[in-house]
């Protein structure tokens, strides 16, 4: 039974794909060729927000590049609206990748990384800290994103528990670059909006800037 439904699973997965590839998605996906990206999306009108969503799951379930997806969130959709719909499709991707790497790939997914340093220090975090080796490695980029996404699902914690403090650490990341992104795309960014915009930007990078110096300190205590 559990396989008929990985092999569902997998044949929607080559679905979605197929699609994206034919429509020429997977040639935009960088920075240089965001623009290209932007005029796709926005192509689908009032379903644009359920494209990109979709689009930033699939980023996170192949190992696409999911900054110039953030970005490019902030760009197409606006400072705030962009960031609600980035952490939205972040927090459905990063749940899937979990899920694909827990229930329905997990022995090649061992094979893969079982052995890796950032498997054996997260397994071990998860083990020795609980949720709180989520919070740091959601808010300090020590590891990649989607990296993150598939060895959590190889770990002990619970999904609901990843699922749920994974979306929330990664908003102050999230926010900073759609922010900075959709206020810098607007044009206007002297206007008291985006200047707002632009300083909670600021100040998320400068939070999480901080973070690591924080959990030390408060390690020593």
């Amino acid at each position: 039974m559990k396989n008929k439904k990985g092999i569902i699973i997998f044949i929607m997965l080559l679905m979605v794909i197929l699609i994206l590839y034919r429509g020429g998605v997977f040639r935009y996906i960088s920075l240089e060729n965001i623009k290209g990206l932007k005029i796709w999306i926005k192509s689908f009108g009032f379903l644009g927000p359920l494209i990109y969503i979709l689009l930033y799951i699939v980023a996170c379930i192949f190992f696409l590049p999911g900054l110039p997806i953030t970005v490019l969130g902030g760009i197409v959709f606006g400072p705030l609206m962009g960031t609600i719909y980035t952490v939205i499709g972040a927090g459905l991707g990063l749940s899937s990748a979990f899920l694909v790497a827990r229930y329905v790939f997990r022995e090649s997914i061992e094979r893969k990384f079982s052995d890796s340093q950032i498997f054996q220090k997260i397994d071990q975090g998860v083990k020795q800290q609980g949720w709180r080796i989520i919070m740091i490695t959601r808010l300090v980029p020590i590891f990649p994103f989607n990296v993150q996404n598939y060895i959590y699902g190889l770990t002990g914690i619970s999904f609901l528990q990843y699922s749920i403090l994974s979306t929330i650490f990664i908003i102050p990341g999230t926010a900073a670059y759609t922010l900075s992104a959709g206020a810098i795309a607007s044009g206007e960014v002297i206007s008291t909006k985006n200047l707002t915009y632009l300083g909670v930007a600021a100040l998320c990078f400068i939070f999480i800037s901080l973070v690591p110096k924080l959990l030390k300190n408060k390690n020593k205590g």
